[in-house]
């Protein structure tokens, strides 16, 4: 009998996903643990692995589409019957008998559900060119060949449907002045959902000050060769952070904090989220027990989860979670900006492009290499002053390295 093959659950707020990609084609043998499908989530991408061996019978969601969790997404049948799947000798055998098919040396390669498509829009599926492998007419084939005139379209006295967006009087075009529509991934509407309930729902204020960097500047220049020789990695800037933001959480606890209903949760670890930008947006990785861990912990676990994120690799367990989050805009360049809070956290630190500018040091004025810093809290339960101080304190590490190896 086949095994269903389900959306499974993923998550306590995911409730749909996107069809990414299939990773095997329907009559391909399968071994038990064999990725099958992508699934792409809100927050990262997963594989759904066969949960026993057999035969990919059938493909019931293509790619592209929406699902829910819980959903069929196909079946896996046993190899040795041809009841439980499709013949794979010829290119007629690319289906599970659920849909009529014509003889077999003639019928295209086509799934169930494509077959199913062109049924719908009686279509004969030997009049559409297929652009998948082997020449197998994919889902997008048949909605490409629906949109395109036939002869016997262009002679009907149908008349065509009216354009959109056609307008009350006659204007000119200009033909370079184009204009091509994409839809959002899953991914990117819930950043666009998440970012507006953060403003919608937190008293969202951010306080500004800036960070003389000589300091940290000098440090990484004498010790980086004899890091970067006994650690293998580079000392990176975004150590130095990571340690005076849980230097500064321990001081002011209501910034490594949520709310709960009418309840405050005061976390007493340091979980620190570390953004990273991916063509689809911000996603933020965590670095688990950032207390516990070294200068080169840290480097090593920031470029492993940057270079994850980079490949799509990230799994859910890297993105869950968090207690406080870093952001850097400086690597694009920004000077200075108000980073939204990445909710239920309350606080959220914005770091930004170091540039050398004039200072007052005692009675004189020097160039330093100078970095504005930003941090964004929830003012519901961070009182002013404690976010005030709380930056001044990140500020002062910063400044004074020697000093995150004490109390960061």
């Amino acid at each position: 009998m086949p095994a269903e093959i389900r959306v499974p659950e993923l998550g306590e707020s995911i409730v749909e996903v996107i069809v990414q990609r299939w990773l095997k084609q329907e009559g391909e043998t399968v071994a038990e643990g064999d990725a099958l499908v992508e699934l792409e989530t809100e927050k990262a991408n997963v594989e759904i692995p066969a949960d026993r061996a057999g035969v990919l019978a059938s493909i019931a969601r293509q790619e592209g589409e929406i699902v829910q969790v819980g959903e069929l997404l196909g079946t896996i049948g046993d190899g040795s019957s041809g009841a439980a799947t499709a013949p794979t000798a010829s290119d007629a055998g690319q289906g599970n008998g659920s849909v009529e098919q014509t003889d077999a040396d003639d019928a295209p390669l086509a799934s169930p559900a494509v077959r199913r498509l062109a049924v719908e829009h009686g279509i004969d599926l030997a009049e559409v060119k297929g652009t998948g492998p082997r020449s197998r007419v994919t889902r997008e084939d048949v909605l490409a060949y629906i949109g395109r005139p036939t002869e016997a379209a262009a002679a009907s006295p149908t008349p065509a449907p009216p354009a959109r967006h056609e307008p009350s009087s006659p204007v000119s075009v200009d033909s370079d002045r184009r204009e091509r529509r994409e839809p959002m991934t899953l991914r990117r509407r819930t950043i666009a959902r998440r970012l507006v309930e953060a403003q919608q729902t937190a008293a969202m204020l951010t306080t500004f000050n800036e960070a003389d960097m000589s300091a940290v500047m000098e440090v990484r220049k004498r010790r980086n060769e004899a890091f970067q020789q006994r650690h293998g990695i580079k000392l990176g800037f975004m150590s130095f952070f990571v340690k005076a933001v849980i230097g500064a959480l321990r001081e002011f606890p209501y910034l490594n904090a949520e709310i709960d209903g009418d309840e405050i949760v005061l976390k007493e670890y340091y979980d620190i989220g570390i953004a990273v930008g991916v063509p689809e947006g911000l996603v933020v990785p965590v670095v688990r027990d950032a207390d516990r861990k070294s200068f080169a912990q840290i480097e090593r676990e920031i470029a492993d989860l940057a270079a994850k994120a980079r490949e799509n690799r990230l799994g859910l367990a890297d993105l869950q979670g968090g207690t406080f989050t870093i952001t850097n805009g400086g690597v694009y360049g920004s000077l200075m900006s108000t980073p939204i809070l990445n909710a239920p956290q309350v606080g959220i630190l914005g770091m930004h492009a170091i540039k050398q500018r004039p200072v007052v040091v005692g009675e004189e004025v020097v160039v330093r290499p100078m970095m504005y810093l930003a941090l964004s809290y929830d003012h519901r339960i961070v009182d002013g002053s404690d976010a005030v101080r709380f930056l001044v304190r990140v500020k002062e590490m910063v400044e004074e390295p020697e000093t995150l190896l004490l109390e960061g």
